[in-house]
This record gives structure tokens, sequence and C-alpha cells, in this order.
């Protein structure tokens, strides 16, 4: 579900989950060992890609709205540890968002170090609260600090997906560039930072997004049963299966 491709000291973690690199339990699992792993490698900086035209669609509804209670509270649970450790990861990390990366897929790239998107009709953002579930704290706390309060309000709250060139001016995004590009730019800012002084950059970035990591010190328990409990709520289970019904009288 995951290939790794290095390019020197850089790894490139493509998801690889077809048709839309949609979050299953296995593949967070797959993604957060990836990441945890690539340090003691050798590695020194990652790179998160998807297939070009869909970097990843979130998480995999249709599959998910199948599975029982405790299969959803560990695919929860999953989510979270990637986020941690992507927060709190030793070697910097640049998302490539080379295609729609909604939902799941803008959430993943919110905790990474640096994000390049395809330019184009490509789509990102927080779009949980259209599908009935409330943008939990940690992510919304995550997405705060990226963009301020006002404008997290806003997508989070308005449950909106937008553009990249939107993304981009909101501070979402740090750069956007062709579709072909997406991954050789990230890399090449990965190339950028490891080309610094490597203790003063590697000292001054884990100060930087100390507030970040610290995010995962809260009660994190208490936030995943919520978070939890929010997906089994009626509003939820009626708009995901809405949801799961439309998508497949598209695809028959």
């Amino acid at each position: 579900m995951i290939i790794k491709t290095d390019h020197g000291v850089v790894r490139e973690l493509r998801f690889n989950r077809p048709p839309a690199n949609a979050l299953s339990s296995e593949l967070l699992v797959a993604l957060k060992q990836a990441v945890e792993a690539a340090p003691k490698e050798g590695i020194r900086a990652l790179v998160l890609a998807g297939s070009p035209g869909m970097f990843s669609a979130g998480l995999d509804v249709p599959l998910l709205i199948t599975l029982d209670r405790p299969a959803i509270a560990q695919t929860w649970r999953n989510l979270y540890s990637v986020l941690q450790v992507l927060a709190c990861s030793p070697v910097p990390i640049a998302a490539a968002i080379n295609g729609h990366g909604p939902a799941g897929g803008t959430v993943l790239a919110l905790f990474c170090d640096w994000r390049v998107m395809a330019e184009g009709d490509w789509k990102m953002g927080f779009n949980e609260v259209q599908v009935g579930i409330p943008l939990p704290p940690v992510i919304l706390a995550a997405l705060k600090r990226q963009v301020g309060a006002r404008q997290a309000e806003r997508l989070g709250a308005g449950g909106l997906v937008i553009s990249g060139s939107e993304a981009v001016r909101l501070g979402l995004v740090d750069e956007l560039v062709p579709l072909d590009r997406v991954v050789d730019r990230a890399i090449e800012w990965c190339r950028s930072l490891l080309a610094l002084p490597p203790q003063a950059m590697t000292l001054t970035r884990t100060k930087a997004r100390a507030d970040l990591a610290s995010l995962f010190d809260q009660d994190i328990e208490r936030e995943l049963d919520q978070a939890i409990k929010d997906w089994w709520s009626e509003e939820a289970q009626t708009v995901l299966r809405a949801l799961v019904e439309k998508l497949q009288k598209r695809r028959s």
C-alpha cells in the first residue's frame, strides 16, 4: 500500500491503494510504520505523495460503513497514531499533493512540514461537517495553527473544499506547481532544508513544531472516545450511508 522510492537521503512514500488512495486501517498502519522506520534507516527527509490526480480521498467511507464498532474504533486510533507520528517526526516531511486531497488527505498534509500542490482543478479541504462528523479538536487546533482562527472556523465549520489557489492564499498550501513537477518540487524543498547546517536546522525545527507535537499530550483518549461516538451518531450514519449510496449509483 506504500511504495518507497529513495532519492538519496530523501525517501518518497507513495500511497498505492487505487482508485482513490482512501485511508483504510491497513494503509494507516503501513504509513505509520514507514514514517517511523525511515530515520532509523538513514533517511533524512520524507515526501508523502499519491498517484497523479489523486493524493488521497480521505477515510474510505464505503469500507468503513461496513465495519463494526471495534473496527471503527481501531481505525480512528490508527489515524491519530499517524498524525502524531507526522507531527513528532525527527526528520522533515513534505506533502506532495499531486491531485485531489480532501478530508483525510488534507489532514495528513496539515501535519507535515511543508505542502506543494498541483496546479489545475484539484480540490482539498475539510468536508467532515458535510458528512455529519464534527472536526476533531486536534485537527481543528492544527488547522488554526496553519491558517489562523478565523479561517480555521470558516473552513472547518463550513465543511469547505477549496481550490489549490485558495489554499495557497490562505496558507494551507505553500506552493503550486504543474502536476508533473509536484513530487520533484517536494524533493527539492527537502534537499534545500538538508543543505542547511544540520544541528541548527533540526533544533529550530523541533522548537517551531513543539506546539504541534504537544497537541498529543492532551487527553487524547477522551478525544478519541468522542470522535468514535460522533461517527456512530444518528446524524453521521444517516449522511454517510446516503453518501455511499450516491457513490454506488455513480459507479453502476
